[in-house]
């Protein structure tokens, strides 16, 4: 973890910083940040990503590959960003967006030198469930990230970009760090037709994402006895049946998964349905902006071709 303390820059003047008893101090415009349980801490503990936070802090192990017993996150992970072990091993590779660590812990397996970053204090559930001598963890704003300018190999950011409040300042400060030859990966909700706005939970989150949010997991998980067993009948009919219920109720029920405890099943409903619902952004992208954004950053990419066409993009910084 220290090697991977020097790749990290002062959020407020880009400098370095340099280590001390219990805090990183920049070396240039006299700013200190604390070191929390090992993690460098760049924002401040209560924020808008407070939802991410406790979810993550509950659900710290529902979607790890090492604790279900799949590789259905590495399977995500490859299909998505297209890297390997022969590309990542030993490389810098920053986790934008980490929660508990559910792709860490992929590019890790992988053999990347990695720092994880997150705005919540999801990062508290990523530090218990990683353990490893190439892993850095921050809490920190990836509109303002703390990291040095052309430092980083491969940055992935999967399924974040949306819940952000400057989507567009993230995907430059992303380019930002990224060294030339480097490549990025974004997946994210795309805006890809008319109808995507209508989908149920955006119909409801005016009002769900202004519920506190402890109050609305313990609703969500109390009522899951009822729903739970509803939506998986209705989403493993026959489609259009299926994609047609899926739409206009907002719940998350991964029928098409396999388990092997109905309990992994249900607790990932709950998560996601939370996820879904709890945001204070959550916003579909379409790929033009995602294209108007790096181009207002005057930083020269070229488009890579992905596997999976929605809601997936590529780049390779030039």
């Amino acid at each position: 973890m220290t090697s991977l303390l020097t790749s990290l820059g002062c959020p407020t003047c880009k400098s370095t910083l340099q280590v001390g008893d219990n805090n990183l101090n920049c070396s240039a415009c006299v700013s200190s940040f604390p070191l929390i349980r090992g993690i460098p801490r760049f924002v401040p503990s209560e924020n808008y990503a407070e939802s991410f936070g406790l979810q993550w802090n509950r659900f710290a192990r529902t979607q790890l590959d090492s604790a279900l017993g799949t590789r259905r996150s590495e399977n995500r992970f490859v299909r998505e960003t297209q890297w390997h072990t022969a590309q990542l091993k030993g490389k810098l590779v920053l986790d934008a967006g980490c929660g508990s660590g559910r792709f860490s812990e992929i590019a890790l397996k992988l053999g990347a030198s990695l720092i994880a970053i997150d705005y919540s204090n999801a990062v508290d559930a990523a530090y218990e469930n990683l353990n490893s001598e190439n892993l850095l963890i921050v809490q920190g704003d990836l509109a303002n990230l703390p990291i040095q300018s052309q430092s980083l190999d491969f940055v992935f950011c999967i399924g974040v970009l949306q819940h952000t409040k400057n989507p567009d300042r993230i995907v430059a400060e992303l380019l930002r760090c990224l060294k030339p030859g480097g490549e990025l990966t974004l997946t994210f909700y795309e805006n890809s037709s008319w109808h995507v706005k209508f989908y149920s939970k955006y119909l409801l989150r005016p009002l769900t994402k202004r519920l506190p949010n402890k109050l609305l997991l313990n609703f969500i998980d109390r009522t899951s006895v009822l729903w739970f067993p509803v939506t998986k009948i209705l989403f493993s009919l026959p489609r259009p049946f299926s994609q047609f219920f899926r739409f206009i109720i907002p719940i998350a029920n991964y029928v098409e998964f396999l388990y092997t405890k109905k309990h992994d099943a249900r607790a990932e409903a709950i998560l996601d349905t939370f996820d879904m619902l709890s945001p204070s952004f959550d916003r579909p992208i379409k790929k033009s902006e995602i294209l108007k954004w790096i181009s207002l950053s005057k930083i020269e990419v070229r488009q890579l071709e992905t596997e999976s066409s929605l809601g997936t993009m590529k780049f390779k910084k030039l």
